[in-house]
């Protein structure tokens, strides 16, 4: 492999470690990135960490303190609130491309995301919380298997970057709704399969605001901030 290569590919590398641990919440809101601390946590250069602090700034991660360095991006009411709204926006969009224009393949696509889902649900609720990383993995792919067939690229990652906002709340407050969610990701299924988006629209809308509501209430020390914040906004 030639070096300038074999640099994109531990670059990336490097990028999507640090991208999921900021999501997972193993870097937590408004933790400071010391360059020199990073390097040694991920093996990667200082210039290298720069750049790819500077492409996660741009996905709205990270906040860049000009001389003061990086952090991670923090949370609050408002942020979380807007993030829900866009990825409503965008979804119930692409549901209702995806549905008029899914076939067998992509109908085959869902029902095997949602199986895998399932699954992971039922160990939540048993109380397994230990694989709450793949629950979220595995609900990610669930919500873009229903629009995989929209037939927009843009539409499709555009999306994909918002819920892992989304994502990033949901891992740092800890939510779980158990069955209540589980039966509403069923309902969107059988809407998938019957082509009925308006009613895979309205559970959507339902599952999210039920979301958000849920997680400034949840009891972890940033969302205990966020209900306070939000209570006196």
């Amino acid at each position: 492999m030639h070096e300038s290569a074999q640099n994109t590919t531990i670059s990336e590398t490097t990028y999507r470690q640090i991208r999921a641990d900021i999501i997972f919440g193993r870097l937590e809101p408004g933790e400071k990135l010391k360059l020199d601390r990073l390097k040694n946590l991920y093996g990667a250069s200082v210039s290298t960490l720069r750049e790819i602090l500077n492409r996660l700034s741009s996905d709205g991660l990270v906040k860049a303190e000009g001389q003061r360095g990086f952090e991670v991006a923090p949370v609050s009411p408002q942020d979380l609130k807007e993030i829900a709204a866009l990825r409503q926006l965008l979804e119930c969009y692409a549901m209702e491309s995806s549905f008029a224009a899914g076939d067998m393949d992509w109908e085959g696509r869902v029902v095997a995301a949602h199986h895998k889902l399932q699954q992971m649900e039922r160990r939540m609720i048993s109380g397994d919380h230990s694989i709450a990383k793949e629950w979220k993995r595995y609900d990610w792919e669930f919500h873009q298997a229903l629009i995989s067939a929209c037939g927009s690229k843009v539409l499709m990652d555009t999306h994909a970057a918002v819920f892992d906002k989304y994502l990033r709340y949901q891992m740092v407050s800890l939510t779980f709704r158990g069955q209540i969610a589980a039966d509403e990701h069923r309902q969107m299924l059988d809407a998938a399969l019957a082509r009925d988006a308006s009613t895979a629209q309205t559970v959507l809308r339902k599952h999210v605001e039920a979301g958000v509501e849920r997680g400034l209430l949840a009891s972890g020390p940033e969302f205990q901030k966020l209900k306070k914040e939000a209570g006196s906004a």
